[in-house]
């Protein structure tokens, strides 16, 4: 259990809510997907088709409203991504044994990206550059950031940031990483709101050979800081393909330490949160960390 307030979802309950309340998939393979993400139980239906169930417990009203809204936002951001992107299907209703609403979705076939396994590919850190600029295509409609997670202002997370350094006191080194939250934290904005993924981290990129094929989890696409999608080239990039993704986005310096900043609030996150109850996202926390601190321009 990843989360305290998690909520119990397996194939078995997966299965028969899936059969039962689309009747027209009662005849696919249903199978759960092993992913490292943290915010979803992912299950495959046939070749075409993905169910998704929240992990944490909400409200099953307030949780029907987030998932419509994720749905709108999935459409919008596949009307501008360059890439493929899942669609939604339907929504499915609370069961006797999920007590939830939940999602369908369609299928995007590839291979999940990891911290390192295209870090080295100029391609890749291209296609990467590619795909933000296609999202800062969107028109924002005269939307400003919502207030909730990361894209605003980074001294909004100073109290994450205090409980993360206090938890994280055996495992990084937290002098060192204090200091320079207190100088993040201190950039002034880069600039208007532009529409943004919010979230573009490994497990929601899918890769083939050295190509990006698909992006996953577009539900909270909408505006943020224009610096917020840069975090993709710490999680993913090492230093010489960081420098080809912000020349191909021609970024300026602040936007560049503001896109670092914003890593260094996820990264520090993960450490500590899944050290054992996720320790792939746990490993991204500390890559990520690395490469900032190791960065001379940082």
């Amino acid at each position: 259990m990843m989360h305290d307030d998690q909520v119990n979802i397996d194939i078995d309950i997966a299965r028969r809510m899936i059969r039962d309340q689309f009747p027209q998939y009662r005849h696919e393979d249903i199978a759960s997907v092993g992913s490292p993400g943290t915010v979803n139980a992912i299950f495959r239906i046939g070749s075409k088709c993905a169910a998704r169930f929240p992990l944490r417990a909400m409200n099953p009203t307030e949780c029907a409203d987030m998932l419509r809204s994720e749905a709108a936002a999935m459409v919008e951001i596949g009307e501008y991504c360059s890439f493929p992107t899942p669609q939604p299907i339907g929504l499915g209703a609370p069961g006797p044994r999920y007590p939830m609403p939940w999602a369908l979705q369609t299928w995007i076939e590839g291979e999940v990206a990891t911290p390192r396994g295209l870090s080295g590919s100029t391609i890749f850190a291209l296609d990467l550059a590619h795909l933000v600029a296609s999202l800062r295509q969107a028109d924002t409609r005269g939307r400003r950031f919502d207030g909730r997670g990361r894209g605003g202002h980074l001294p909004d997370h100073d109290h994450w940031m205090a409980v993360c350094l206090e938890n994280s006191q055996r495992l990084l080194d937290v002098a060192r990483l204090r200091d320079l939250w207190a100088r993040f934290r201190e950039l002034p904005a880069a600039g208007p709101v532009v529409m943004s993924h919010k979230d573009l981290i490994p497990p929601n990129l899918l890769m083939r050979g050295e190509r990006l094929v698909g992006v996953l989890d577009g539900g909270s696409f909408g505006p943020a800081d224009p610096s917020l999608d840069l975090v993709v080239a710490w999680h993913l990039l090492d230093a010489k393909r960081r420098a080809t993704f912000r020349s191909g986005l021609q970024v300026d310096d602040l936007s560049w330490k503001r896109g670092a900043a914003w890593a260094f609030q996820q990264a520090m996150g993960l450490v500590w949160y899944y050290r054992l109850t996720n320790p792939a996202m746990s490993v991204l926390g500390r890559s990520t960390l690395s490469r900032i601190l190791d960065d001379p321009d940082i």
